[in-house]
């Protein structure tokens, strides 16, 4: 696939996102393309300017904060933009990427599609809009251990992380795991009161 194309990987935690990302800059590599490798800069767990997989793989990556910047880094001559973890972007990311594809890049990004509260997150739903292929994988659900796990579970001392928790915690296999449908929990510490609802009770004269 040429330029003016968009690709998305999205799925769950540890389905193989990254995996798959370095597996197709590789080829790009092989091939003598020109790649540019692009991180939020809120992803701190590779512990420097590179994405890394949960097999050990691993790739140079520009840092940046906010999505506007990939514009900067950028050049005319790169071929392949691959930016890694799309889900914590600005709202501005989607015309970013848009602008890439405009400029005849091969664009290639991954994301959570769906935040620890099962919930669309960030930017994803306008992202999978715009792709011109996604590619859904499934993770091994941690806890039956069926192959079409698609809900990232928060664990929190091993627990599953109550609904109120703030939307990003950066972490490892030790705080996320993947979960299939049925075995996914999102429990609600703190319900929230229903004050002044009462329900209609029709009664039949």
């Amino acid at each position: 696939m040429q330029g003016y194309s968009f690709e998305l990987i999205t799925g769950p935690m540890s389905c193989g996102k990254t995996e798959e990302l370095l597996r197709r800059i590789r080829r790009c590599i092989i091939a003598k393309k020109k790649v540019k490798v692009i991180s939020p800069e809120v992803d701190t767990r590779a512990k420097g300017d590179y994405i890394e997989s949960r097999n050990g793989l691993w790739l140079d990556a520009i840092k940046v904060k906010h999505s506007i910047q990939i514009l900067s880094v950028v050049k005319p001559d790169d071929e392949i933009v691959a930016i890694d973890e799309l889900q914590f972007f600005d709202s501005n990311i989607t015309k970013v990427i848009a602008k890439l594809m405009e400029d005849g890049k091969r664009v290639i990004g991954t994301g959570l599609e769906l935040d620890f509260k099962a919930e669309p997150f960030g930017s994803m739903p306008e992202l999978m809009c715009i792709a011109t292929t996604v590619d859904k994988l499934h993770a091994v659900c941690m806890k039956c251990g069926c192959d079409h796990a698609t809900r990232t579970q928060r664990l929190i001392d091993g627990k599953p992380a109550d609904k109120h928790s703030p939307l990003i915690m950066i972490g490892g296999d030790e705080t996320y795991e993947a979960r299939c449908i049925k075995c996914y929990e999102l429990p609600d510490a703190h319900p929230t009161e229903k004050r002044g609802l009462k329900l209609l009770q029709f009664e039949h004269k």
